[in-house]
């Protein structure tokens, strides 16, 4: 008997009633998260990440599509301690220690693991008697983390468990995260930080408008996203060259401040060497699209993307 997928969406739609009528907030998704992966869920405000997140949580219910967790029901995997999440805020009482908080939510099982074990594994057992509303952002985020660990889920789930946190903090964080899922639990994360996608997950998946639009590993959605990078300093830039920038082949964006212009497109040879030989343009640098620039490509829809486009273009001429 093969081993059920640890999420599995089939084109899953979710309508709420809006005051102007009804709003579709996921449109037909399908999404498979295999037992062990490191899945970063990215998209922009109004994509539908949460409510996909509320979905695998048994939170929400489709309004078509099926939903499964381990072969389950969500609500029942939440139900067997199969599932935790930790969320951005909410879920802790100011007033007791991190021990007390972390050793109350295990009385809520049947077979927790040890307090001072998950306090260990969020890295927060030289604070375990600190009133948790004198913990810092990125403390409490660990408190949350501990609480989620109690049941031992097969499956956790981060939404934007970073906001608020410093560069230091954050990066403890995902080290303790990362060394977690290395023993096999599946975590599925939400974030507007998109070096953490790049950074820790194992796969990332792009949602817009209700709909997963790229899938697969940081590096292959790199390269779909297609083309490069050509930075260069351009002194009094008229009218007629950085059209003429604009027309070269290949060309699809174009932006500039000041002296300092950049470009994205499919053939960075041609590029370089027009701008060599056909202006005065010096300290050329050439480098791969981010994740940041696929995000925006696969992300923004094509109102978005002419609108972009034609603000680049604005700035790019003034």
């Amino acid at each position: 008997m093969s081993t059920p997928s640890a999420i599995t969406l089939r084109e899953v739609t979710k309508t709420f009633r809006g005051n102007n009528g009804p709003v579709e907030a996921v449109r037909g998704l399908d999404l498979d998260v295999r037992p062990g992966e490191v899945v970063a869920f990215l998209g922009p405000n109004g994509a539908g990440k949460t409510t996909t997140i509320d979905t695998i949580l048994g939170l929400a219910e489709p309004t078509s599509g099926t939903a499964e967790v381990f072969g389950l029901e969500p609500r029942d995997a939440v139900a067997r301690g199969l599932v935790s999440a930790v969320m951005q805020t909410g879920g802790l009482l100011k007033d007791l220690s991190v021990r007390e908080t972390v050793a109350y939510t295990a009385n809520l099982f049947a077979q927790p693991r040890p307090v001072d074990e998950v306090l260990s594994t969020a890295g927060i057992e030289n604070i375990t008697d600190r009133r948790v509303g004198k913990c810092s952002g990125g403390e409490q985020q660990r408190v949350r983390f501990a609480m989620a660990l109690v049941p031992d889920p097969a499956l956790l789930i981060l939404d934007e468990p970073t906001t608020g946190m410093d560069v230091n903090a954050r990066r403890s964080f995902w080290e303790a995260i990362r060394a977690d899922a290395e023993r096999g639990r599946t975590i599925l994360f939400a974030t507007h930080y998109l070096e953490e996608a790049d950074d820790w997950a194992d796969r990332v998946v792009m949602v817009r408008d209700g709909e997963v639009v790229a899938d697969g590993g940081a590096a292959e959605i790199r390269a779909r996203a297609g083309g490069r990078r050509v930075s260069f300093t351009l002194p009094q830039a008229s009218d007629d060259a950085l059209a003429a920038l604009r027309a070269l082949p290949g060309v699809t964006t174009l932006e500039g401040t000041g002296e300092r212009f950049h470009l994205v497109t499919g053939d960075s040879d041609a590029t370089a060497r027009h701008l060599l030989a056909n202006t005065d343009a010096h300290d050329l640098q050439i480098t791969a699209r981010g994740l940041e620039d696929a995000f925006v490509s696969f992300t923004s829809s094509q109102t978005d993307a002419r609108s972009t486009e034609s603000n680049r273009t604005q700035g790019a001429t003034s």
